[in-house]
């Protein structure tokens, strides 16, 4: 559903690119944050099976919404293809949203967790088997999303109008998550359901606040300090839990810099998409969506997941490089960072080949010679032009003020003023009769979704009928009509004799063809019809934004991977649901991070937001790399067992486990 997300906001909402960007990502870390409630309702309450199933249906709910959402004809009461009342899809959008968030929330921390109950303590090799496949089921999954939900949404439906099909895109997920329900509960009978044993997070969460509090009352400078400010907690919770717990906050201190990490890495999804809304995504036969070039990361995730495993680190290995998991997470920061750099480079080349329109001072005139001899037109304070028959003056030209004067050499000179509208580019139309002289409008963007927009000038004293266009009226021009990439046929008639031509057309361009006078009623109009480039099309392939896509993904393995894999090793067995939850804490602000920057930064040109991103995550890698020298490695198994001994030689009586003290004890306890 992500996949064609943004896109949704740009084209069917009509948000700019900085909203819908904050949306997304507002979005995306409100998925990341859900999931620390879900895991503490499932082990404290609900347990994970009930968990999964009654916030799966909040899930598909929230997906049946979005759909509904994304039905431009609920509120499209003239049909004409735009809703009417965007508030209603808006809102409808946002509470699908919602509910999307917090269905993830019960999913998320409970399937993976639900799937290792299965396993007794034994099946060690039957459980790592599960997980494997479990994970690769995800990036299967992922990759199938990112190829069909595209396709999907780029099919046109509609009941009065035909649109763009989101519902469809935000469907067929609702519908597979139906399915995917009614399987999970068919196989209920066969499945271990453990009942909830209470949430870990919540008695760290207690024991923190104890410590905090305890350690303010006792502030005055009579109390001697303690070697840890956690040491304030052994009034009341056992000293194992409390060196679990300093473990675990060593850990959760070097989480400190790497929202950072993910604040770059999850805009693939949204900035990266819309670059690629601007490219070309022609690929011989293949025609790739722009939505659809995220398929590169799944892709390559499960190829350098095993090189990585099973070459790139063993060779390190061989080489006698101490290649330690926090050097890994630092390289994998330096990558992500190179990716932005590359992204940079790309929409620098994107930049170039952009139009530059006018700003809301000024205006902007091309002249379009539609008469059978050349012209020589002067609009002050530009150079005379010689404009050649069914030809236009070679590029726009911008005025300042919107009152000009347009003077033709003609016998006798024409000379006619004109008053040009602030903010648009116009073009001159001159007929065979030049004192007929007209402005019509032209595009002030390019055409959205990678279409093109095309119109007609009919040179002709009679009506004509373009296919697509209905009848242009003699020496007048059509309105726009957006048309797809691919090539077009076009038939021109005049009731009596009609013609036939094809023009193939690429991604975002806009055009405008003259049909002269005199037009040729033969095969393809004779060659007659002129075809002129007002904008033009993509040229910046989307081929150049798969290093960026090679960089973040080689960064996403080698940083995420193994981050995991560190903190797992670095921490208590029974604090690893703490480790999980600071993860993804991790994941959600580095996302607001980018809600953030997009709002406030407002850079005039991408590419320096890009350039932007690259030198933060550069700086905390800096920070990073400093904390990762001075951090020592540990092992909490020897660890516990120390305290375990310890505790086996007091006397018995003493719960190993968290307890409190009654108040009388603690009175005591303080007092000595």
């Amino acid at each position: 559903m992500r996949a064609v997300l943004v896109l949704y906001f740009k084209y069917f909402l009509r948000w700019d690119d900085d909203l819908a960007t904050s949306i997304y990502h507002a979005f995306v870390a409100l998925c990341y944050l859900t999931p620390i409630l879900g895991a503490i309702v499932a082990d404290s309450w609900l347990g994970k099976f009930k968990t999964i199933i009654y916030l799966s249906i909040v899930y598909t709910i929230g997906q049946v919404v979005m759909a509904v959402s994304a039905i431009h004809d609920i509120t499209d009461a003239n049909k004409d293809g735009i809703p009417d009342s965007i508030t209603v899809h808006v809102s409808l959008a946002m509470v699908g949203l919602i509910l999307i968030a917090l269905g993830t929330g019960g999913i998320k921390p409970c399937v993976s967790a639900f799937g290792g109950d299965q396993f007794e303590e034994h099946q060690t090799q039957q459980r790592s088997t599960f997980f494997s496949v479990f994970y690769l089921c995800i990036n299967a999954g992922s990759l199938l999303s990112t190829l069909i939900t595209p396709i999907l949404r780029g099919q046109d439906c509609g009941i009065h109008s035909q649109q763009k099909c989101y519902p469809l895109a935000f469907g067929v997920p609702a519908a597979l998550m139906v399915v995917s329900l009614i399987v999970f509960i068919a196989g209920s009978g066969m499945y271990v359901k453990a009942a909830p044993k209470g949430n870990i997070m919540l008695d760290v969460c207690k024991c923190i606040g104890f410590a905090i509090k305890n350690r303010f009352r006792h502030r005055s400078s009579k109390y001697p300090k303690r070697e840890h400010w956690m040491d304030w907690a052994h009034e009341k919770y056992d000293k194992l839990l409390i060196a679990q717990i300093k473990m675990v906050l060593k850990v959760l201190f070097l989480y400190i810099p790497l929202p950072m990490f993910w604040t770059l890495f999850d805009q693939k999804g949204s900035r990266w998409t819309l670059q690629a809304t601007t490219m070309d995504g022609t690929f011989g036969t293949l025609i790739l969506q722009p939505d659809q070039m995220q398929t590169v990361n799944p892709i390559l995730i499960l190829t350098l997941v095993p090189i990585m495993d099973r070459i790139v680190y063993p060779l390190i290995r061989k080489c006698g490089f101490n290649f330690t998991p926090l050097k890994r997470m630092t390289v994998g920061m330096f990558l992500a960072a190179m990716a932005f750099v590359s992204a940079a480079l790309v929409q620098i080349q994107i930049d170039k080949t952009l139009p530059v329109f006018p700003t809301s001072s000024q205006s902007q005139l091309k002249v379009v010679n539609m008469g059978d001899a050349q012209l020589m037109v002067t609009i002050p304070p530009n150079m005379p032009t010689l404009i050649e028959p069914l030809q236009a003056s070679k590029d726009y030209m911008t005025f300042d003020s919107p009152n000009i004067e347009v003077t033709l050499d003609t016998t006798p000179v024409i000379s006619k003023a004109f008053t040009l509208t602030n903010g648009l580019r116009q073009t001159l139309i001159i007929p065979s009769d030049p004192g007929a002289m007209y402005l019509t409008e032209d595009l002030t963007s390019k055409p959205e979704q990678g279409n093109n927009g095309i119109r007609f000038v009919n040179g002709m004293n009679a009506k004509l009928n373009v296919s697509g266009f209905a009848f242009i009226e003699p020496l007048a021009t059509s309105r726009y009509v957006l048309v797809s990439q691919g090539s077009h046929k076009f038939t021109i008639t005049n009731g009596v004799q009609s013609c036939e031509f094809s023009s193939w057309f690429g991604f975002g361009g806009s055009y405008t063809f003259l049909i002269p006078s005199s037009i040729t009623w033969t095969e393809h109009c004779g060659g007659s019809v002129v075809q002129l480039e007002d904008i033009k099309p993509n040229s910046v392939h989307m081929a150049l934004q798969i290093p960026q896509y090679f960089l973040i993904t080689a960064g996403e393995v080698v940083f995420s991977v193994t981050g995991l894999e560190f903190s797992y090793s670095q921490a208590p067995s029974n604090m690893k649901a703490v480790l999980q939850a600071g993860w993804l804490f991790t994941v959600a602000m580095g996302n607001f991070t980018v809600l953030i920057v997009a709002e406030l930064a407002k850079l005039p040109k991408q590419w320096a937001e890009y350039v932007l991103f690259a030198s933060l995550l550069a700086v905390v890698c800096i920070i990073f790399s400093i904390m990762a020298y001075f951090y020592t490695y540990i092992n909490p198994v020897e660890i516990e067992a120390q305290f375990k001994k310890k505790d086996d030689l007091e006397p018995e009586g003493k719960d190993n486990k968290t307890f409190e003290m009654k108040p009388h004890d603690l009175k005591e306890k303080q007092d000595a």
